[in-house]
């Protein structure tokens, strides 16, 4: 059996394997279940055994798991909460991140390079903490809008610095084409905003529990057009996945709460029961840990970038830390803030391709961003603390019963 075609068992069965172990290590440490399916995949991959190769269909599913991440990070942002204030510091936080990070990336690739540093080292991923804020109960205290804010902020403009920056066009007609794609994506929101949804939400109701499944229909159909738009106008297709994920939220917005939920369900049942940990673990079957282990440059990098991380990232997310927050908050807001990974997969990516920075640099970021990911959530919710010792046990309950 070829590398590629092992692929299509190992990987399923390392996506069930993924959350035993962490369900298995929760007694002693608190660790992200992405965290394990990147260290599973390195481990399967060539960097280690070899046994899994990516073949063109792991990577269309790998593809298909970063636009649903995307997707759902749009749909977890409450902008009626976020808006304004909230909003407007964590966009001025991520422009002082992004000009921090440039003036790194100077020092390592000067040249277009340093963009791509740039962008990378001002990103946050709030596709990789919504789950973790979720089960910690934080996503609708004061302490999880801030960083909602911080994310949105740091998902969003990132992937607008891409499309223009990093656009294979010349710099003004990438903007004119990233405008259009606003006033369009615009166009939608607006008419998702005005329309009645009565008749559909009625039709999601009545096939909830069918074959029909209007609804996990529709999401998918929205998915698709945004991001084959984005595709078509060349740009990055996760800006499409976000938007639709903004979108979908706003359309649902005045549906029965229950049957949004059940829609919900079904939507993350998709994304995080299939597809995402196929995105992950392909991350780390194809991570090149080999440019890291042979150039000890490269390697000495890797805490550079996780430390810059948490400098630019953590000292910018202080903007938007809430009114009274103490210091072990404003820590943790920062920790949390400076966890990164899909943006810096996803830019490095096109650095390599562009002959923008080398495989070394680019696998230095990537490292850096899976030690975020595994280190900056864990110490920032440890010092965040129990929500039952932040909020109260009563308040603490009536969020549980809530989700429930």
């Amino acid at each position: 059996m070829e590398a590629s075609d092992l692929g299509l068992v190992l990987v399923p069965l390392l996506a069930v394997a993924a959350p035993l172990l962490a369900r298995g290590v929760r007694p002693v440490v608190r660790v992200p279940i992405v965290v394990f399916e990147l260290v599973l995949g390195i481990l399967i991959g060539p960097a280690v055994l070899g046994w899994v190769e990516t073949g063109p269909l792991l990577e269309k599913l790998s593809d298909f798991g970063l636009a649903l991440l995307f997707f759902v990070a749009g749909t977890e942002i409450d902008f009626t909460k976020v808006a304004g204030k909230p909003l407007a510091r964590a966009s001025l936080g991520w422009l002082l991140s992004v000009l921090l990070g440039i003036g790194l990336g100077f020092f390592f690739a000067p040249g277009e390079g340093m963009v791509v540093i740039g962008i990378a080292l001002s990103s946050t991923a709030l596709g990789t903490l919504m789950p973790i804020l979720r089960d910690a109960r934080e996503l609708d205290s004061p302490f999880g809008r801030a960083i909602s804010a911080i994310g949105a902020v740091g998902e969003f403009l990132p992937l607008i610095a891409i499309s223009i920056f990093l656009s294979t066009r010349t710099t003004p007609i990438a903007t004119a084409v990233l405008l259009t794609f606003v006033v369009l994506a615009g166009l939608a929101v607006l008419l998702a905003t005005r329309v009645s949804h009565g008749r559909l939400h009625r039709i999601v109701r009545a096939t909830l529990h069918t074959s029909d499944q209007f609804g996990v229909r529709f999401v998918i159909l929205l998915i698709a057009a945004l991001v084959g738009l984005s595709v078509m106008l060349d740009l990055d297709m996760l800006l499409g996945a976000f938007v639709a994920g903004a979108i979908w939220r706003i359309i649902m917005a005045r549906a029965p709460k229950k049957d949004a939920e059940e829609v919900e369900s079904k939507i993350e049942a998709i994304a995080f029961g299939f597809l995402v940990p196929i995105f992950f673990l392909c991350t780390g079957v194809t991570f090149d840990l080999q440019a890291l282990l042979t150039s000890p440059s490269a390697l000495a990098l890797v805490p550079i970038f996780l430390i810059a991380l948490l400098v630019i990232r953590g000292s910018a997310a202080q903007l938007s830390a809430p009114h009274g927050a103490s210091a072990r908050d404003r820590a943790a807001l920062g920790l949390l803030a400076a966890t990164g990974l899909p943006i810096i997969v996803a830019v490095t990516a096109i650095g390599v391709d562009q002959d923008m920075i080398d495989t070394g640099t680019a696998a230095a970021l990537v490292g850096a961003g899976m030690l975020s990911v595994l280190l900056y959530p864990l110490i920032g919710m440890t010092l965040r603390g129990d929500r039952a010792e932040v909020v109260g046990p009563e308040r603490a309950a009536e969020s549980t019963q809530g989700e429930l």
